[in-house]
């Protein structure tokens, strides 16, 4: 993998073209890009913003802090999967910071800070900031270097995210030859975060992270016990080069379902943009596919059972919670269960965001339409059969209260 800051995928059951992202209506390269990269760039750039370094980080923890990204984030991979890797091996993992809408990646003694944003327009949005404090702080936007990687049937055929999961080494060096996993929330705990470590409680439940491969003829043959339940890296790595002690397991989880229904929202509005612009007599329809499964993920359909309770290491899980919208009961889509699942209403706390608030109309009321007809069981398709009575109620009454310009239809009462 030679760019971006995250690796997230789709799982195989999805299937769809590359979009022909360079050409009308897109226009990826040259479309201005709206995003909170963009915006912060431009503050640089007008001297109204500057960013203080430090010895140890660079511009990191300004950055962070103009961005709103909570350090309680961080993730740390060991896996040589950025195009920083000869800098990473597992004792001087990469860093990676999110929020939800930019996600940041630091690598120790690294050339430059990598940043990469869901862009409303345009998706996968990448560029990189010097992190030589001798020189003035300045964003660069990505020229086509990073989507070469980030723009596959790994991200839905669009720029995107994804997460990946390999057999590494110490070396941080992936196996040749060995199964590597592309992970979301549907993906078995057991598949998960190869080449990642991870910090926080899982009960009995294993997970690929923390371990690295010793037998070369073997390489699957991970001791995945020794990477269980682990709170404190500090006996298998230094912590002291990084901002946080901790590569918190809720953290990740959040990571992985936050890349792919980014992924499919960015499908679903190209797909309708493409469709609207076509002047053939039928033009093509796969933004309904798109749609529908994009529909699927903002319900979390197919979500891995949990078979014991998650519990993470660092302040993140409170955090995330706290930047929740409540309704008049104290509800919000960013409140946890851990228990059973991810989320204790399984709407997706992304339904509010600038990408999907910002889908092409047709695509927005097609979206909205079936979430009502499903969440009101006047829809009870399979993909769905997860969602007790309880649930729909609970996530029509919180959105009704928390998320502006639903259709009037919404106000119905159920």
């Amino acid at each position: 993998m030679r760019c971006g800051v995250v690796h997230a995928a789709l799982a195989p059951n999805i299937s769809f073209g590359q979009i022909d992202y360079e050409s009308k209506p897109i226009n990826y390269r040259t479309f201005p890009a709206s995003n909170p990269i963009q915006v912060l760039q431009g503050k640089m750039a007008s001297g109204e913003v500057k960013l203080d370094s430090s010895a140890e980080h660079g511009f990191l923890t300004a950055l962070l802090k103009h961005l709103d990204i909570p350090v309680s984030s961080q993730m740390l991979v060991f896996s040589k999967t950025s195009f920083q890797r000869r800098r990473i091996n597992s004792q001087r993992p990469r860093a990676v910071y999110f929020n939800d809408d930019v996600y940041v990646g630091w690598v120790q003694d690294g050339d430059v800070i990598e940043i990469s944003t869901a862009d409303p327009q345009l998706g996968g949005v990448f560029y990189t900031l010097n992190n030589d404090t001798s020189k003035s702080a300045k964003i660069l936007r990505d020229g086509g270097q990073c989507t070469l990687c980030h723009s596959s049937s790994r991200t839905a055929g669009v720029p995107g995210h994804f997460v990946r999961s390999v057999f590494a080494s110490a070396s941080g060096q992936p196996f040749a030859g060995t199964s590597t996993y592309t992970t979301d929330y549907r993906s078995p705990l057991s598949e998960r975060w190869g080449g990642w470590y991870v910090t926080g409680e899982h009960g009995k439940q294993r997970h690929l992270g923390n371990s690295v491969v010793t037998d070369r003829l073997h390489p699957q043959r991970l001791d995945i016990e020794v990477g269980a339940n682990v709170i404190d890296l500090s006996d298998r790595l230094d912590v002291e080069p990084y901002l946080s002690a901790h590569s918190d397991i809720v953290a990740l989880m959040v990571l992985e379902h936050q890349a792919r229904t980014q992924n499919l929202i960015t499908r679903t509005s190209m797909a309708t943009r493409i469709a609207l612009e076509s002047k053939a007599e039928n033009p093509p329809q796969d933004w309904q596919e798109a749609a529908e499964k994009l529909i699927e993920c903002l319900l979390f359909a197919d979500e891995a059972k949990l078979t014991s309770a998650i519990r993470g290491s660092s302040t993140f899980t409170a955090d995330f919670t706290s930047r929740g919208l409540r309704d008049s009961q104290q509800r919000s889509l960013r409140d946890f269960d851990l228990k059973t699942r991810m989320m204790k209403y399984p709407c997706s706390y992304l339904i509010y965001s600038k990408p999907f608030q910002a889908l092409p109309k047709r695509a927005k009321d097609y979206v909205l339409r079936r979430l009502f007809d499903i969440l009101t069981e006047r829809d009870s398709d399979d993909p769905f059969q997860h969602l007790k009575t309880n649930d729909r109620v609970a996530i029509i009454q919180i959105l009704r209260e928390t998320m502006p310009n639903l259709p009037i239809y919404w106000k119905e009462k159920e």
